[in-house]
């Protein structure tokens, strides 16, 4: 059929449908939701079958789903209504929730029902839940509907389903409804909050008082065991420790804030009122404020995690859950510490494991949008990020795998494949472009690696496409050398058992000698160093030219300027090649 999904952004959940329906042989378009006569205007142009909306936050016009058939998908379950469904299923402690597709009608979410699916909830954030349990249940949702609607059935009353309990309107949540109160919520009950609202909105407190938003909460542990026994013997007059609320230490991006029973550290903020009204690591937002606070080291016992290396025998596992996927500066120049005391080990694998919300998306672009001067700090970041990927590919002592549990972008997929093996979970979606960031060129030596990997065709179709790429496709290109279903637990599963069986084969010694003369053929045909010289030379031009496009788009991105338009990319309707191509269908038909 054909399909226009209809958005407020593309978002994780948008792209994943729009990879499987395309996988299942539908022609999809994309129009992002900017008011009713572009909408509109869009249905005109691409002549839907079927009209799915995966992630909207009007409702669709009246001239749309009454004269076309429209999907709505809520992240709720049969009943739910409302804009914050998943918020109030986490707050409210349900321990099962779903997902559900109506059909357009003119009241939000109360349309009859087309299809629905559930799912068991886990202690983890909202965007979390959002990219893996919701994202899974809307597919087998969405799925079952085209199913339904190509039978010729219709869809059903709520009240008329077999499905108990019904769920109700639930109005959005307010921040009140999120207030943390230091002086008697437990750490688990801040976490928990945090959770809820993380991603988007935040939840808003005070922080030297001034109006913040708090997100990345993590539990401080060994560190908050240490704040509150000195709490509780009032030990050399550090009785401000005892306060909670109060800020009393940072690590790495993170800074503490003393709880009824601990602490627990907050790794990013959002000042609404700064300069910069963007995420940014708290301890970068307030840098002065937070300067002559004791600091606890990154990664160590105590101290904020986002970096964490484990061995299992003669593997080890190297995880990185940077916040979002980003990766500035300091967190490459930390993780390339980390890698490099990896190879040192006596183990003969290396499983590059990213982190369960993303393996890595490339250059932390809040930072470089909050820098004195973005183009320094961006070509600061490049350089780091280059400095990891070189390393990696350089690597002769160990066989390095990179193991996608979840989604990867732009730079963060070249920085995978530059392991000797990339194993993908096959409900990961991939974006492996620069493009629509200000035509950016890119680094990490894709221009090494994926001719190498891909072979020179596939090398051209992946880098001048701008479209979201699912594991069937990536496998085809080469740009994955494995995909395994499943969900994150069982991946890791299968991740940790073919790994030791990789460490542990006999072919081994083999395996590792072909690597190593292969590297040393490939660097005595063309240096490393030449195909980084030649990418940053064209990063250079985006960072310092004349042409301002990556800085316009970086900035409208940071700060999430809603798009005028929708990209004839992923907006094929609005593409005047593809409608003279359909027009000359038509007339030969």
């Amino acid at each position: 059929m054909r399909i226009l999904l209809l958005v407020t952004a593309f978002n994780a959940l948008s792209q994943r449908i729009f990879v499987e329906l395309g996988e299942h042989g539908h022609e999809v378009s994309v129009e992002m939701d900017v008011n009713d006569e572009r909408t509109i205007e869009a249905v005109g142009l691409f002549g839907p079958d079927l009209v799915i909306a995966p992630f909207l936050k009007r409702a669709i016009p009246k001239e749309v789903y009454e004269n076309r058939r429209c999907m709505i998908v809520h992240p709720g379950i049969v009943g739910d209504r409302g804009p914050s469904a998943l918020d109030w299923a986490m707050m409210d402690g349900a321990t099962e929730w779903g997902v559900t597709v109506l059909d357009g009608a003119a009241e939000m979410d109360a349309g009859p029902v087309w299809a629905s699916a559930t799912f068991a909830m886990r202690k983890a954030t909202k965007s979390s839940l959002y990219r893996n349990e919701v994202t899974e249940a809307a597919v087998m949702a969405v799925f079952e509907a085209i199913a339904r609607f190509e039978q010729g059935e219709r869809p059903i009353a709520p009240e008329e389903r077999s499905v108990a309990p019904l769920g109700r309107w639930r109005d959005a949540v307010k921040q009140a409804d999120r207030r943390i109160d230091w002086a008697a919520d437990t750490t688990e009950t801040v976490l928990k909050k945090i959770a809820a609202a993380d991603g988007a909105p935040g939840v808003r407190d005070k922080l030297f008082g001034e109006t913040v938003f708090l997100f990345d909460a993590r539990e401080a542990r060994e560190f908050g065991e240490d704040v509150r026994g000195r709490r509780a013997r009032g030990e050399g007059g550090k009785l401000s420790l005892a306060e909670p609320g109060a800020v009393v230490a940072r690590s790495g991006p993170a800074i503490a804030l003393v709880t009824v029973d601990g602490a627990l550290w907050i790794g990013h903020v959002r000042r609404p009122n700064s300069p910069h009204p963007f995420k940014l690591p708290a301890t970068m937002a307030f840098a002065k404020e937070v300067a002559g606070l004791p600091e606890v080291a990154p990664n160590s016992p105590g101290g904020y995690h986002d970096i964490i290396y484990e061995e299992d025998g003669a593997v080890g596992y190297l995880h990185f859950p940077f916040y979002n996927g980003a990766m500035g500066k300091d967190a490459c120049r930390r993780l390339l510490d980390a890698y490099t005391k990896a190879t040192e080990r006596q183990t003969r694998a290396i499983v590059l494991c990213g982190g369960p919300q993303f393996w890595s998306n490339g250059l932390d672009l809040n930072r470089i949008e909050a820098a004195d001067s973005a183009a320094d700090e961006s070509w600061v970041n490049i350089n780091a990020i280059d400095d990891v990927a070189e390393a990696i590919i350089r690597t002769t002592s160990h066989i390095t795998v990179a193991a996608l549990a979840a989604n990867a972008g732009a730079g963060g997929v070249f920085l995978a494949r530059g392991a000797d093996q990339v194993w993908m979970r096959s409900s990961v979606v991939l974006n492996p472009h620069y493009k629509d960031m200000g035509n950016l060129y890119g680094s990490e030596f894709w221009t090494y690696l994926l001719p190498r990997c891909c072979g020179a065709d596939n090398a051209r179709r992946i880098a001048a496409a701008r479209l979201p790429m699912g594991a069937s496709e990536a496998l085809n290109l080469n740009l994955v050398d494995r995909v395994c279903a499943g969900s994150s637990e069982r991946f890791m599963a299968q991740v940790r058992a073919s790994a030791a069986a990789l460490a542990g084969s006999a072919e081994f010694p083999r395996l590792l000698a072909e690597k190593q003369a292969q590297r040393a053929a490939d660097e005595a045909a063309k240096p490393l160093s030449a195909y980084r010289e030649e990418e940053l030379s064209r990063m250079r031009r985006n960072f310092y030219g004349f042409d301002p496009s990556y800085h316009v788009a970086r900035h409208n991105f940071v700060h999430k300027v809603p798009k005028s338009r929708t990209p004839v990319t992923i907006a094929r309707h609005r593409d005047v090649y593809w409608r003279a191509g359909r027009e000359g269908r038509r007339k030969a038909s």
